[in-house]
């Protein structure tokens, strides 16, 4: 790995991390299905920066809390802001504001049929020659549209900075940059069901990754790993909460949200029953179900 790959970071920084901005926010928000209630009218804020936990018994509503934060669950009521959009808004483009938005499964959720390199670069060669062809689209009808108009009424071309080649190449170069990182270059060529489950998860991080995400979302990403692949899951975890970027993490893993989190939530019954900083939630419990939960994990 050389020195130039090493000392770069794994959150993008082409746009600063800025303090104090709700990125999103939970109004409301109350999820059935059919008869159970997963979610009760939960309220919450998720601020820029902040590196939250959410931790709490099977089948108190974590994992379906997280699904609700990118509507890949729809919520029964209630809204839900990402960076002031209500993402249950019908008007609201949603696969457009996902782009933003990384998620990490259990199950990993890689394409076997696709060696890692391409596992990565998909989304981002997708979503760069729609908006190619989006751009190409309208500058077409802007040319017709100007055969029509006055000489001093004619609407200008929108301009195109890049092409289909360049979208690619760049991606492919972000995907090495990424995978040099984590120290799996050398993997690029191989498919997924030739690698560890530690290896597996750490690629879907980076795939996450190379769509620029402001936000990451993890849905407890160690639970389906042998122990002892855990840590270097968590360790990749780790270096994107101190890069700066914006976590939710569901886990089982206490240790590690008392030292990576700046804020845990403790969820049973479908409600955030106590949230604070990791040495109050670990240290000096206020609600009785988290202190009965905390004297059975730790």
């Amino acid at each position: 790995m050389n020195e130039e790959i090493k000392t770069q970071s794994l959150v993008s920084q082409e746009e600063p991390q800025e303090q104090g901005r709700a990125m999103l926010e939970v109004e409301h928000l109350t999820k059935k299905f059919g008869d159970l209630l997963v979610l009760d009218d939960i309220s919450e804020k998720i601020e820029q920066g902040e590196k939250v936990a959410i931790i709490g018994p099977s089948g108190s509503g974590k994992s379906t809390f997280l699904r609700c934060l990118n509507v890949l669950e729809d919520p029964t009521s209630g809204a839900v802001y990402f960076e002031g959009a209500n993402l249950c808004d019908l008007k609201v483009d949603i696969n457009l504001q996902r782009r933003r938005m990384g998620m990490v499964f259990q199950q990993f959720n890689l394409f076997n049929n696709m060696n890692v390199l391409k596992n990565i670069t998909l989304a981002p060669v997708h979503v760069g020659l729609q908006d190619l062809k989006k751009v190409k689209r309208k500058n077409f009808f802007t040319k017709v549209g100007n055969v029509f108009r006055a000489k001093g009424k004619k609407k200008e071309l929108l301009p195109i900075t890049t092409s289909a080649k360049e979208i690619k190449e760049a991606a492919k170069e972000n995907a090495m940059r990424l995978l040099g990182r984590i120290g799996l270059a050398d993997k690029a060529n191989v498919y997924p069901s030739t690698l560890s489950g530690g290896q597996r998860q750490r690629i879907a991080i980076v795939r996450a990754l190379a769509m620029n995400p402001k936000v990451m979302l993890f849905d407890e990403p160690t639970s389906a790993l042998d122990p002892e692949m855990v840590g270097e899951v968590l360790a990749l975890i780790k270096e994107l909460a101190d890069d700066g970027m914006t976590m939710v993490i569901v886990t089982h893993e206490m240790g590690f949200a008392r030292e990576v989190a700046t804020r845990v939530l403790f969820m049973d019954g479908g409600k955030i029953q106590e949230q604070g900083p990791p040495e109050q939630i670990f240290g000096n419990p206020k609600n009785d179900r988290l202190k009965d939960f905390l004297s059975k994990v730790l």
